[in-house]
């Protein structure tokens, strides 16, 4: 009776790995040609896109390359609309299908976790058939059997279970191997997708720049050329302007006009040699990202937006609470960013990142000495001219030394790479250094 019960168990445990591998296996290739197919059309819509928008900058480079009119400003502006109109689109498309990998790996990572539970399970039936047996000398064994030939055949049994044993064991192996992979593998598609969110966040603030932008010239022209010819000679007034206009740079408390932010960048470029308008560029990006930098942790704020839960426990709760203990802050109202959320509201990523610069606390840490051996006092990552050292001396080291070094710098700041997916990061930070050195040289 014992064994037949045991020979059961142990082809019930080889058949239920099996079985279980096999249904697995046809469901991962029934839905590995699914989302083969799904991303197949999706990239078929990406290359549609990715050619208007070509067109769309070709069209750009004419209008811009024609003499400077109302007509062709205007022209110009609609078709700058028209192009990030398809960017946006063209993002939106990549953040689906970055969701639908996060999901995928999502459920790949509960069926392994239910799978290694079930094997845990199966391990502890063996180990307590095993020790069943052990309970009684093999010598005691032979003896109750009555014969040589049933002490043989309880040696087999016990064999076969030291062999279900082992396939449950280099099965278990095997399945956490790939919760690791998979784990690895869901933190770089949640980076990927929080990348992506901030991209689209950045394109919807130039799309509505640009309509902005349009309707204030239509404004100040009334549709007419030749008002439109002074607003463009005057320079002067210009000049004023640029001054007066204040440099929005969220979480500092004082608000500086771009004058004074042009004196603080010049500074700074003079101790690290990053050009300043590249500098002011990468800030003012910084720090309009997504609309939500300094919206987490403010005094009167809700628990779920409190740094013990935007910020990522085992990376930079300890240095945020060490930084703003140096400074004499209160960790529970110095606002901080939050953290990206999909189209469905779940958090992707982390938030945490400290004023104008955007640093992360753990990041800030390998830049706050750095910054006081400049400043001679101690560092301020909400501080606007620490905020400008602590992010031209990361620059440089990226390679902003030089213009031409700029663009992969940005990118670098950004995400770690010069991954050309995020590339709008980088071509508008150039864009906007351009703008920015020809309002610095009105200055001048």
């Amino acid at each position: 009776m014992i064994k037949n019960k045991i020979i059961s168990f142990c082809v019930f445990a080889l058949l239920g790995v099996a079985v279980s591998a096999g249904l697995v296996a046809n469901a991962q290739t029934s839905g590995l040609q699914q989302a083969q197919d799904e991303k197949a059309q999706l990239q078929r819509q990406l290359d549609e896109i990715e050619r208007q928008i070509a067109q769309y900058q070709q069209e750009l480079n004419s209008i811009k390359g024609q003499k400077n009119t109302l007509l062709n400003k205007i022209n110009q502006l609609k078709k700058q609309q028209s192009s990030l109109g398809l960017q946006i689109q063209s993002t939106n498309l990549q953040i689906a299908e970055l969701e639908n990998e996060l999901n995928e790996t999502k459920a790949a990572i509960d069926d392994n976790i239910a799978k290694s539970a079930q094997l845990q399970e199966q391990l502890a039936q063996l180990m307590r058939l095993i020790n069943e047996r052990d309970r009684y000398p093999f010598l005691y064994v032979v003896v109750s059997k009555g014969n040589l030939s049933d002490a043989v055949g309880e040696i087999q049994y016990m064999s076969e279970i030291s062999r279900s044993i082992r396939q449950v064991l280099a099965e278990t192996r095997q399945v956490k191997e790939q919760l690791d992979q998979q784990t690895v593998d869901l933190t770089q598609q949640q980076e990927q997708a929080e990348n992506m969110l901030s991209i689209k966040s950045l394109q919807q603030q130039k799309l509505a720049d640009s309509v902005s932008e349009q309707n204030m010239l239509l404004r100040q022209t009334q549709g007419r050329e030749a008002d439109y010819q002074i607003v463009i000679s005057d320079t002067q007034r210009r000049a004023a302007e640029i001054r007066n206009r204040l440099y929005d740079l969220l979480g500092v408390n004082k608000q500086i006009t771009f004058g004074e932010a042009v004196e603080i960048a010049k500074w700074v470029s003079g101790q690290t040699g990053v050009r300043a308008a590249f500098l002011l560029a990468i800030l003012t990006q910084e720090s309009n990202l997504g609309k939500n930098v300094g919206t987490c942790n403010r005094p009167g704020d809700p628990p779920e937006k409190s740094w013990r839960v935007v910020m990522k426990p085992d990376r930079d709760q300890e240095p945020f609470l060490r930084i703003t203990s140096e400074l004499g802050l209160d960790p529970d109202t110095t606002p901080v960013s939050c953290p990206m959320h999909d189209s469905k509201g779940n958090q992707i990523g982390w938030g945490g990142a400290m004023g104008p610069a955007q640093f992360i606390p753990s990041t800030w840490m390998g830049y706050k000495e750095k910054v006081t051996a400049i400043t001679g006092k101690t560092a301020n990552p909400w501080d606007i001219r620490d905020a400008f050292i602590a992010a031209a001396i990361k620059l440089k080291a990226d390679g902003a030394g030089t213009v031409e070094g700029e663009w992969a710098a940005a990118m670098r700041y950004f995400s770690g790479s010069t991954n050309t997916r995020y590339r709008f990061y980088g071509d508008n930070v150039v864009a906007m250094a351009a703008q920015y050195q020809t309002d610095i040289d009105a200055l001048n």
